[in-house]
């Protein structure tokens, strides 16, 4: 069992909003996993910020998650996305906006992995994933 965390928590231990402490606290003595859809959406915020000293520290904290064990996408993954994918279009929920979130989503479900973030709304449509909430102060 381990913990994959949303994109958005990330952003905001870098910004200083949310500790560390304050995410051990929920994962406790769990392992916590990064993904490389999380690299890509942080390196892309790092790669548009206009001002070179926000992509230094953005550059920084990117390097810094980066020694977080890290898991890949394979072809059971690619799998899991395309059900995940189906059983939202037979709902009747548009995916094509959420593509990360669905990538995020097939790595927890495939790893059995808790998914924590602060938009249950974002998730909670898809089966079989383990949402735990990070609720801000």
């Amino acid at each position: 069992m381990g913990f994959l965390i949303d994109t958005c928590i990330w952003i905001d231990v870098e910004r200083g909003v949310i500790t560390p402490e304050a995410i051990e606290a929920i994962t406790k003595k769990h392992p916590v996993y990064i993904s490389p859809v999380i690299i890509a959406e942080l390196t892309y915020g790092m790669e548009i910020s206009k001002n070179d000293t926000i992509r230094t520290e953005r550059s920084i904290a990117l390097n810094r998650l980066r020694k977080i064990p890290a898991v890949f996408i394979d072809e059971m993954c690619g799998e899991i996305f395309g059900r995940i994918t189906t059983s939202l279009k037979k709902k009747g929920k548009q995916s094509h906006y959420r593509i990360q979130d669905i990538w995020l989503a097939a790595q927890a479900i495939q790893n059995n992995f808790f998914f924590l973030t602060y938009n249950l709304k974002d998730f909670k449509d898809i089966d079989g994933l383990k949402l735990v909430e990070f609720k801000k102060d």
